[in-house]
């Protein structure tokens, strides 16, 4: 089965989760209307539908071979990667200036959950593209700016982050790439760089490299690390001296080209620095919340489509009889199956709509909410790239289990969905590293008073449940109610750790707070979509979609929050082991 992109949900949610009514209200977006908005995303949803979806299995079996130092994309990618172009999808959100469309990240975001739910492996190039031209935006000389953003804002040009080297994964202080001035206001790059996604392929005429680098003398650590833009061909039209060296072999996402990379062989790439000398992590890190954003809703989109196709196979597979039943049952008319199948849906809307209101922070952090906007956003970047990517885990592997022996062999997909999705919750910061941001740095924030304004949005959730008092909504404000103050209770000792200089009970907790922070936040999502949809019903709409929500709210909440508990207990009292972890583990 090939992907359907669930428009209307996501309309549904950008508007009565993530607040898009009340931002365009406000004038805070400019001209753009619900109709505006609705449209682009309808169009954007058959993009992914007929032009992106139906290459993910060839992309997955064709691989990208390298020749000669030549990467070969699967069938199809190219003229598929023109359409995508032509339509103006890379520049949604970049600015006018240009050539981009100065939407908002909210729409985009939405956008990217299709294109990553029709295929990963193609959506991760124009991602890698998106933080590019974000960095360059803000950190770039006029002249960097004028050569490359509007080539790249087009997607004419693609581009790359080189981060990792082979000593050094996610410890970027033990870098040892060199950058030497050359004297004439360009710089010779030398080094290895692994894990490159995207650099090189035959999609563009040019890959713009940003590349971390150490310049001579440069201050130890992370503080003595330069980000260069190096591009594969130079403005003169020769090539650049870098090549991609090999071509990893993956458990997933085969029809991206993950590259090592080789600066300098024949004396040195050339580059151009991009910010100030030694701040290049601060360059970097401008670009590291949308882009773990959008990690988040690769997996959103990966968990929806594994989603669809289970809910189809249940549909069609007769198996057994159900109480009561004649006849051989479809298997989706048996409990345990219906369970697998609401849990997937339940955690899948969730993490939309956690990755939907982070989205909509980072835009407010462009309006007059400024730096709240920003607090807001940052406190749930950790919380929506992991909570979504540990989930797509999750997701596709009940796809499998629903799928039974067929999930197993490659014949179905489902399995494809699964490797694709392992790699989510590793790159871009692993989901420990998130949950180490989340609790050492985001948690602090303002003394604590933006998780607390958070917690309290969550609460609002309950009391508009409590007011509603609709018999559907079972025991729904109790749970979230519940699962809320288990966070409140986790946070205060989170804080209290780090206050009183114990870093080592708080990051022993850090894992399992993350995910009672998702927890606890998809809840409060997935009741303000029903909420909403309450309303509608109350208003005389017929449209079962509504009902559909309040029910799927209600069965998140009775059967997924009631672990809230449980890690509230294995944040406060289970960060014993650390004790004993060295004995325990030499054993």
């Amino acid at each position: 089965m090939s992907y359907r992109a669930p428009v209307a949900e996501m309309a549904f949610a950008l508007r009565h989760v993530a607040g898009l009514d009340q931002a365009i209200a406000s004038g805070a977006l400019g001209d753009l209307t619900i109709e505006d908005a609705e449209a682009i995303l309808h169009e954007a949803g058959r993009v992914a539908d007929s032009v992106i979806a139906p290459l993910n299995k060839v992309g997955d079996r064709h691989g990208t071979p390298l020749h000669d130092g030549v990467v070969t994309t699967p069938p199809g990618w190219k003229a598929a990667y023109r359409t995508w172009i032509e339509g103006g999808w890379n520049g949604l959100s970049a600015e006018p200036d240009y050539g981009g469309q100065g939407l908002p990240l909210l729409i985009n975001a939405a956008c990217n959950e299709m294109w990553n739910a029709a295929s990963i492996a193609f959506g991760l190039c124009p991602l890698l593209t998106a933080g590019a031209i974000e960095a360059l935006t803000a950190h770039g000389s006029e002249e960097l700016k004028a050569r490359y953003l509007g080539k790249l804002v087009s997607g004419e040009w693609t581009a790359t982050m080189n981060l990792t080297e082979p000593q050094a994964g996610s410890d970027l202080s033990l870098l040892r790439s060199r950058a030497e001035p050359a004297g004439d206001g360009s710089y010779r790059i030398t080094g290895s760089k692994i894990y490159i996604t995207y650099g090189e392929h035959d999609l563009t005429d040019n890959i713009v490299h940003l590349v971390l680098a150490r310049l001579k003398d440069a201050p130890a650590g992370t503080r003595g690390i330069s980000l260069f833009l190096v591009p594969k061909f130079l403005p003169d039209g020769s090539r650049n001296d870098l090549r991609c060296s090999g071509i990893e072999h993956k458990l997933g996402i085969h029809g991206s080209p993950t590259c090592s990379m080789a600066f300098g062989d024949h004396g040195g790439a050339t580059g151009w620095l991009i910010g100030e000398e030694n701040r290049g992590l601060a360059c970097m890190f401008t670009m590291m919340n949308s882009a773990r954003l959008n990690v988040g809703l690769q997996g959103v989109g990966i968990a929806e489509r594994a989603y669809q196709q289970a809910l189809t196979y249940a549909r069609d597979r007769r198996q057994g009889r159900t109480t009561g039943a004649e006849t051989t049952s479809p298997i989706v008319e048996h409990a345990d199956v219906q369970r697998m199948l609401l849990t997937m849906k339940a955690y899948t809307a969730a993490a939309r709509g956690i990755c939907y209101v982070t989205a909509e922070g980072l835009d407010a952090a462009h309006g007059p909410e400024g730096k709240a906007g920003n607090d807001r956003a940052s406190l749930l970047t950790p919380v929506a790239k992991a909570f979504a990517t540990d989930i797509a885990n999750e997701v596709t592997s009940l796809g499998v289990q629903v799928h039974g022996g067929m999930g197993f062999v490659e014949e179905t997909g489902a399995a494809q969905h699964m490797r694709d999705a392992r790699i989510l919750a590793i790159y871009e910061g692993t989901n420990g590293i998130q949950a180490i941001d989340l609790v050492t740095r985001k948690l602090p924030l303002n003394g604590g008073a933006t998780v607390q304004a958070q917690i309290a949005s969550m609460r609002r959730a309950v009391e508009g449940v409590l007011k509603d008092a609709a018999p559907a909504f079972g025991h729904t404000a109790a749970r979230l109610r519940a699962a809320i103050e288990s966070l409140d209770r986790a946070t205060s000792f989170q804080l209290k750790a780090l206050g009183s200089n114990r870093p080592d009970a708080a990051l022993a907790g850090a894992t399992p707070y993350l995910r009672l922070f998702g927890l606890a936040q998809g809840g409060a999502c997935l009741a303000r979509a029903a909420l909403a949809s309450s309303a509608a019903l109350k208003a005389g709409e017929t449209d079962p979609a509504h009902a559909a929500r309040i029910a799927l709210a209600r069965f998140y909440a009775e059967n997924l929050l009631v672990a809230a508990g449980g890690l509230e207990e294995s944040v406060i009292d289970g960060g014993a082991f650390t004790e004993g972890a060295a004995l325990a583990l030499a054993s």
